[in-house]
């Protein structure tokens, strides 16, 4: 009997869909680390934002039937969740550009 999952372990497998930075391969654990802390945090603040805007829009359509407020909601919508996608995509950006290159 041959068992598939018979050599490897996860990480083999995580670490075959994980980016492998790129270009920036060469930096140490803390500055891998720091850069992810920033993008959590730029992730958040977006997610933030998008909140906001959302609450903004709802005020505006219902309570206060403001039609500024309410299509500046709209905007910062969009803003918040396009922010989150490109955040979100650079590593898989910065992997394809120097992928590219190389």
């Amino acid at each position: 009997m041959l068992l598939a999952a018979d050599e490897g372990d996860i990480t083999t497998i995580i670490g075959g869909i994980a980016p492998d930075w790129g270009p920036f391969g060469s930096l140490g654990n803390e500055a891998k680390v720091m850069i992810e802390v920033v993008m959590a945090i730029a992730i958040l603040l977006c997610l933030g934002i998008a909140i906001w805007g959302a609450a903004k829009q709802r005020i505006g359509a219902t309570a206060l039937r403001d039609t500024f407020s309410a299509e500046q909601g709209k905007g910062l919508i969009i803003a918040g969740l396009t922010g989150v996608f490109i955040i979100g995509s650079l590593g898989t950006l910065f992997t394809i550009v120097y992928g590219m290159a190389v």
